[in-house]
């Protein structure tokens, strides 16, 4: 592997990128090759988090994210700039291992005076954000690929990861708190009428907030295990060569049960037969405590349904009723 100095190229000040920056303003960042010209630059995707766009060159063609003080989707709210830094070493650190680096793009180069990473182009993929939809049906080898993906690295041996408490600050706002704020400015019924009453319900539940203050202590406690931190379907990519883990800024050293219960969450907001997490577990050698599974999956249900973080969903009303349910007897068992 490489030394993390070698993908450093420094620059005087930050060149701000956006979506429609001209291949003028792309070309004076520091790190293209000297004889590269540059051809076409577009949005790689959605993101959530950061800028990406797919350059293409006379010589390749790559991704490239940058990270601003907030959150792409969300200008509003203010985000540590540094993340790119933590996805770098994530991947960088999975170069080492055969199994995981075979789902990982490759690091090109780590531009951090500009915040920018420039990855291996994986393709034309799209993410699994397709679960949601009614009639969705799995590639089981797509599944287990899922499956020893995340047992490989729960199993990886690490000892000097990044803390990265800046980025779990953030997330713990909107994993435990913000969603069960009775006034937190964010209407529910613009999502769907009615929802709004609903999750008055959950709102004033002592019982269950209590629960999940102390959840969200652990989630700040440093652990033992790196885990991506957002392994959900949108963090899945589906290429011609087979599924690709992308979108790791939020990693961090922790629970394995937290990528698990927010995986199984999402199965849950798919409408996705159970039976389906134990054909996952088939593949998945790592030992876990599945009550905490079950915690952190009933918390990623709620904020889900009544956070800010929303997602493409085809449910009902009554069945986001069943499903916040299900998510407090989860979360209080």
């Amino acid at each position: 592997m490489a030394s993390f100095d070698t993908y450093i190229r420094k620059s005087i000040f930050m060149i701000d990128l956006n979506e429609h920056s001209s291949l003028d303003t792309l070309r004076s960042l520091p790190i293209w090759e000297g004889n590269e010209m540059l051809i076409k630059a577009e949005p790689a995707g959605e993101s959530n988090m950061n800028l990406v766009l797919r350059i293409t060159t006379n010589l390749r063609s790559v991704i490239l994210k940058q990270s601003k003080p907030f959150v792409r989707k969300f200008p509003q709210i203010p985000a540590p700039i540094e993340r790119i830094e933590i996805e770098m070493c994530f991947f960088q650190l999975l170069e080492d291992d055969e199994v995981l680096r075979k789902f990982s793009p490759t690091v090109i180069l780590y531009d951090g005076a500009n915040h920018i990473l420039l990855l291996e182009d994986l393709g034309n993929g799209t993410d699994y954000s397709e679960i949601y939809a009614d009639g969705f049906s799995w590639n089981k080898n797509d599944l287990q690929s899922i499956s020893r993906y995340l047992s490989a690295l729960h199993e990886l041996q690490v000892s000097n990861f990044p803390d990265n408490i800046k980025m779990k600050k953030l997330n713990h706002e909107h994993l435990f708190e913000f969603p069960f704020k009775v006034e937190n400015g964010f209407d529910l019924d613009t999502i769907q009428p009615g929802l709004q009453n609903v999750s008055l319900k959950y709102k004033t539940d002592e019982n269950l907030k209590s629960a999940l203050g102390q959840l969200g202590k652990r989630y700040l406690s440093h652990g033992t295990t790196l885990v991506h931190g957002d392994f959900y379907p949108a963090s899945w990519l589906k290429t011609e060569h087979g599924v690709r883990i992308i979108d790791t800024e939020f990693a961090f050293m922790g629970d394995c049960e937290f990528d698990l219960g927010v995986m199984f969450a999402h199965f849950d907001l798919a409408k996705i037969d159970s039976d389906l997490n134990e054909e996952f577990l088939l593949h998945y050698e790592h030992t876990f405590n599945e009550k905490l599974v079950d915690k952190y999956r009933g918390m990623e249900i709620m904020r889900r349904l009544i956070g800010i973080a929303q997602l493409p969903l085809s449910l009902s009303l009554e069945e986001k009723k069943h499903l916040l349910e299900k998510a407090r007897t989860l979360i209080l068992s």
